[in-house]
């Protein structure tokens, strides 16, 4: 086992399941490299990602939350875009801020469930271009149904971790 190699490989896969057909299967797989920097490969893609140095890291990357939160914020821009495109729509640009904030679910009034902490995410989305409030009302309503979006407000996500072994991974280059 070469330095800075973790024993343990997990592969995080996202199924959506209906009646034992998958509809659409996205994968990526991480490898742990010396402290917390993590190298993620997505196809033809290598991501970094890391903790702060205040939290042990060596802020080599953005943290995984921080990738979850990116990740909504593009898929909204370009789920807009490619609607406004097919509409022929002029929109020029969009911009879109996000934030996540995380509450204790007992010091959340509008949350029924049995969750202890609460992930509330905002997204301001500004459109750019000569576009009728009509239009701007209609991207709105299409930003909240971006793919990411719909992933993350499902009550049916299910993850499963398992052990993998050793002789499974590649070898280290």
């Amino acid at each position: 086992m070469g330095k800075g190699r973790s024993l343990l490989k997990i592969q995080a896969v996202f199924i959506y399941l209906h009646v034992q057909e998958v509809i659409e299967m996205t994968s990526a797989e991480i490898t742990l490299k010396d402290g917390f920097k993590a190298e993620a490969f997505l196809g033809n893609h290598l991501i970094i990602a890391d903790q702060s140095v205040a939290d042990g890291g060596s802020d080599e990357g953005p943290t995984p939350k921080q990738y979850l939160v990116a990740a909504l914020g593009t898929c909204t821009a370009v789920t807009v875009k490619m609607y406004a495109q097919r509409k022929g729509w002029p929109l020029e640009a969009v911009d879109v801020q996000v934030s996540v904030e995380s509450f204790k679910a007992l010091d959340y009034p509008d949350y029924k469930g049995d969750a202890d902490v609460v992930n509330e995410y905002r997204q301001v989305v500004t459109f750019k271009g000569d576009l009728t409030e009509e239009q701007r009302l209609r991207l709105l309503e299409i930003a909240g149904k971006c793919p990411v979006h719909r992933i993350l407000m499902q009550p049916s996500i299910m993850i499963e971790t398992m052990a993998g072994s050793e002789a499974a991974m590649p070898p280290e280059e």
